[in-house]
């Protein structure tokens, strides 16, 4: 995917895709967001396994060798964001990850980013996500973009956590 930049306000928005080379900007940016977000929502125990259960060096490299595309998103030089997908059939996306810095919600970089990556998938036909069912701003920011809740499920995660989410889908028109 080229890099290619998109109005968002008055916020230059320029979308790229991440390789391994890029690996320790998105666990830097986990790092910040999760630790900004997530507090209220789940312990910080938590969050501390699950950043190194999906972002360290290893893990964000296994995700990326198994077929995860992931794409950042930059203000300017300013790295602002990621998302993160996979291919499960023809048409049929999976949505693993999906963040912008706390510090840049609520003036449109999410409904931008989010648009411009999957507005350029042509045999899209479902996105499938996860989100925990206690992360109301995610789940109505996806309500927004035309998702529904599909599923109500609760995932084993190891060391006595568990992952209590929605299973939520979006189907193209």
């Amino acid at each position: 995917m080229s890099e290619v930049m998109y109005l968002c306000k008055v916020i230059n928005l320029t979308i790229k895709e991440a390789d391994s080379g890029d690996i320790d900007l998105i666990y830097s940016l986990a790092d910040k967001i999760w630790r900004a977000h997530y507090p209220s929502i789940i312990t910080m125990e938590q969050i501390e396994y699950m950043l190194q259960m999906m972002y360290s060096k290893e893990a964000l490299k296994k995700q990326m060798d198994e077929g995860q595309h992931f794409l950042l998103a930059f203000n300017g030089e300013l790295p602002v964001g990621y998302i993160s997908y996979s291919i499960k059939d023809t048409g049929d996306y999976f949505l693993h990850k999906f963040y912008v810095d706390t510090e840049r919600h609520r003036n449109g970089i999410g409904s931008v980013f989010f648009n411009q990556v999957f507005s350029g998938f042509e045999d899209l036909k479902t996105i499938r996500l996860t989100v925990n069912r206690k992360n109301y701003k995610a789940i109505n920011f996806y309500f927004k973009q035309g998702f529904i809740i599909e599923e109500v499920k609760d995932f084993d995660i190891g060391n006595n956590y568990e992952m209590n989410d929605f299973i939520m889908l979006y189907k193209r028109n």
